[in-house]
């Protein structure tokens, strides 16, 4: 029998799936060459037949690192396909801690933990807490593609964290995880990688649910409406906003604004003027409220006051067609953006341009549009670009010489 199974392992449906940690693929190719039932398989990795069917059938995601460890060992991987990776622990394939800590100590701690015979303490959650935090706000000024990869790589790092650690600092690995996760599904999103992005949203839920924490819980719903309005999908939007709402109560109030403004322009995209007022309405009291005590809010709302929903709030004029409106608080919104804020105020620029061609002032639109042109092909594709073209389109539509110079500035960078 040994030696039959390690013919099964040589063979490249396994190799692969292993690779791609893909473990639904892994438990029906390994069925299918041992000739098991999915009860036999069940029983070897610890699973019952109904849970081992809907793994294969990717209605329920392999993220439990328990789960992992129990297909690993039940079916016998053998470690020279799991070289490279995390010892039975973790959902990214291929990363290794890398990357510079404040001092000595702290790193040599880290990899004490990584390597394994050290717990995790405090100070090395703290230093990757503020590791984060310098990621996120590095991706508003250089965007997301050069991010991808360091990140996941640093989720690495936290998830073979949990080995060493105990009580209340395994949850808050778990948490940081999630919130890894959420990182790097909105990356993912920022690229147009849908599926990517969804996966990712998936996990981190999941993982916000296994620490307790509501606020990211709620957060990977409203981002998920955030997806769904940005394929114009209106009634999904509101449905995954208000799902936020109700699905995890006790979030703070930044939390809560956002989903009562993602259901807004879901109700503003699909043309519900009444509904959007009255939410948008709805969330700016709880965006003020946020603003007076800063403090309670999670760290990844660092972005999120009054003026960045007066963008949010110029964003659902656009869909309702109230251009004047638009104009007023895109442009109110971009004076007070900083400039830190490089991807962002070219996304919100591309948008008023929209706003000013549609509400008939040409020359303003093309303007603004050129502007903001060199930022939109370094860091703002796909979104600011595309946001541009649609520009450009209704300027042609209009038959006003801006449209021509525009879809010329657009093909010079294409």
């Amino acid at each position: 029998m040994e030696g039959h199974a390690v013919d099964v392992w040589d063979h490249p449906r396994l190799v692969v799936a292993v690779a791609r940690e893909e473990w639904g693929a892994v438990l029906r190719t390994y069925r299918e060459l041992m000739k098991l039932s999915q009860t036999k398989v069940g029983q070897r990795v610890g699973l019952a037949q109904p849970d081992v069917s809907d793994i294969e059938r990717g209605r329920r995601r392999v993220t439990s690192l328990e789960v992992r460890d129990r297909i690993i060992e039940g079916l016998g991987v053998p470690t020279r396909l799991l070289d490279g990776r995390a010892p039975a622990a973790g959902p990214v394939a291929g990363m290794r801690l890398e990357g510079a800590a404040p001092d000595a100590d702290l790193l040599d701690r880290v990899v004490g933990v990584v390597a394994g015979g050290r717990r995790v303490d405090a100070a090395t959650l703290d230093w990757l807490d503020r590791l984060l935090d310098e990621h996120r706000r590095a991706e508003d000024v250089i965007g997301s593609r050069p991010l991808g990869d360091v990140m996941r790589q640093q989720l690495r790092t936290v998830v073979e964290l949990h080995a060493g650690a105990r009580g209340a600092l395994a949850d808050r690995v778990v948490r940081l995880a999630a919130e890894h996760a959420q990182f790097i599904a909105w990356m993912a999103q920022d690229q147009d990688d849908a599926a990517t992005a969804l996966a990712w949203y998936d996990r981190s839920h999941e993982w916000a649910l296994e620490a307790g924490d509501a606020d990211m819980a709620a957060t990977t719903l409203n981002m998920k409406a955030h997806m769904a309005w940005s394929k114009g999908r209106a009634t999904r939007c509101v449905r995954l906003a208000e799902a936020s709402r109700w699905s995890a109560p006790g979030t703070s109030l930044g939390v809560r604004g956002m989903s009562a403004q993602m259901a807004a322009r879901g109700h503003a995209l699909g043309g519900s003027a009444a509904d959007a007022v009255r939410l948008m309405d709805e969330a700016q009291e709880l965006i003020n409220r946020a603003g007076e005590r800063p403090g309670d809010e999670p760290p990844w709302l660092y972005f999120y006051d009054e003026n960045w929903f007066t963008l949010q709030r110029g964003m659902a004029d656009m869909h309702l067609r109230a251009w004047q409106s638009a104009i007023t608080r895109l442009g109110a919104g971009l004076d007070a953006l900083p400039d830190g804020y490089r991807r962002d105020k070219t996304w919100y620029r591309s948008c008023l341009a929209h706003a000013l061609a549609a509400a008939g002032e040409g020359p303003q639109a093309l303007k603004v549009a050129l502007h903001c042109l060199p930022d939109a092909a370094a860091v703002g594709r796909p979104h600011s670009w595309n946001e541009l073209h649609t520009t450009a389109a209704v300027l042609l539509r209009r038959g006003v010489r801006e449209g021509r110079e525009l879809t010329a500035a657009l093909a010079e960078l294409d």
